[in-house]
């Protein structure tokens, strides 16, 4: 079936599922394949579900008219999504960056929607499944799209710009996350440059971090000309300042757009961390770029609410949580430790476990964290995974292989009246330390 043809099924029936748990009556279904699934054999139960049509790539399962078949599942998925972004004349924000995009992301939605009918990523849907789902969401009422792009190996953002053709872009920065698939930090900063690259060639615009010296170098190399900049210094089209950051970050800003008003405007977040600093900010000059009142922009800061144990805190009887482990790399480990430093509290204490895909410079990377956490100013200093226990040696910190046996420890000598950091990769499922803290 040629895609013409697709887009004309699944612009009557333009809700996508991939899951036959979660089929919705009169949707596609696209049987995707995976390493211990071929979605193919689930095509007639999709059917049976309430699905329209299923899309299938083995010429076995289709069985009467209710299955369409073609050459590749997953490539007919993101031909679709690219044909589907062709026919959108809205703009569409691309976001990447080594740490910070899911944030900045939701901050940008929250400020945007305070005036426009708003898309933005769900979840992590960012990858070569993610993204074509994200932009075959994007309905007709829809005004301006928020697209997040993930990436572990150099080329995928370049790939992924090819569907979502996003109109704007930004990386938050780059830093060292997924190393070992990306061969080092200059791979990473080949692999999200991709971003600027696209935009380069497409004549978009680019929202840029002017006191980021790597993302400034990395514009002026693709010679990007359509930039819109923030951060500290007054020559910026918003310029920011930090006003506050304990518990929450206040943000100071003024936009040359809206500078009528000298003494400037107070965006109040709930945000904790000073890393949090520059997604907020940007979030601030999207708003105003788009010309949203500040009224409407310090109330899009200030109702974001951060989920998914993404700078979260959390109060519990015994202590006060910052949850932060859905994922971790070394950059974003720092600022962690940094803003656990800066907290006002009276005792400190730090659960940071072990942070994957790094490949060959594990041992290193891994270090220098746990020299960063013994220097600092914590009563409990709790290191759990294999990567860490390879460190073990000094008796003013505790150590576990698993996050099992740090539980029984927990359990028995328990944190109390702190402030607690708990960061580490996903697959660490420190998570589950939660009830006994």
């Amino acid at each position: 079936m040629r895609i013409e043809q697709l887009y004309e099924v699944y612009g009557k029936h333009p809700v996508i599922c991939t899951d036959t748990r979660k089929i919705s009556k009169s949707c596609l279904f696209f049987a995707l394949k995976g390493d211990h699934f071929n979605g193919n054999e689930f095509a007639s139960q999709a059917i049976e579900n309430g699905a329209a049509y299923a899309i299938i790539d083995e010429e076995k399962y289709a069985v009467n008219e209710h299955f369409i078949l073609v050459s590749d599942v997953l490539e007919a998925l993101q031909d679709l999504a690219r044909y589907h972004r062709r026919q959108l004349s809205i703009p569409v924000i691309g976001i990447t960056g080594s740490n910070g995009k899911t944030t900045t992301k939701e901050l940008i939605r929250s400020v945007l929607s305070q005036q426009f009918k708003t898309f933005a990523t769900e979840g992590n849907l960012n990858n070569h499944i993610g993204v074509p789902l994200s932009i075959l969401s994007i309905n007709d009422e829809c005004e301006i799209a928020i697209i997040e792009m993930g990436a572990n190996h150099q080329k995928e953002i370049e790939f992924l710009c090819g569907i979502a053709q996003p109109s704007h872009g930004l990386i938050t920065n780059v830093g060292k996350a997924h190393l070992e698939g990306f061969g080092g930090i200059e791979g990473v900063r080949i692999g999200k440059g991709e971003l600027y690259e696209f935009i380069a060639k497409t004549g978009g615009t680019i929202f840029l971090n002017a006191d980021d010296p790597v993302l400034k170098e990395m514009s002026a190399e693709r010679g990007l000309e359509n930039t819109v900049t923030y951060g500290s210094g007054k020559d910026n089209f918003l310029c920011a300042a930090l006003e506050a950051s304990s518990p929450f970050l206040d943000i100071k800003w003024e936009c040359k757009a809206k500078s009528s008003d000298k003494k400037g405007f107070t965006a109040k977040s709930n945000l904790p961390g000073i890393y949090n600093f520059n997604n907020i900010v940007c979030a601030i000059c999207i708003g105003s770029y788009f010309k949203l009142s500040p009224e409407q922009i310090n109330s899009g800061v200030s109702s974001y609410q951060p989920l998914n144990s993404r700078s979260q805190i959390l109060k519990t009887e015994k202590n006060t949580i910052i949850c932060d482990y859905y994922n971790a790399n070394p950059s974003s480990m720092i600022v962690a430790l940094d803003n656990l430093e800066s907290m006002n509290s009276a005792s400190r204490a730090m659960i940071l476990g072990d942070m994957f895909e790094l490949g060959k410079e594990a041992g290193k990377e891994h270090q220098l964290i746990l020299d960063k956490a013994m220097a600092a100013n914590s009563e409990r200093k709790i290191f759990i995974g294999e990567e860490f226990y390879k460190l073990k040696g000094s008796k003013s910190a505790e150590f576990f292989r698993t996050v099992h046996e740090a539980q029984q420890v927990l359990a028995e000598n328990p944190i109390l009246a702190s402030t607690v950091l708990v960061k580490g990769s996903r697959g660490m499922k420190l998570e589950t330390l939660l009830p006994l803290l």
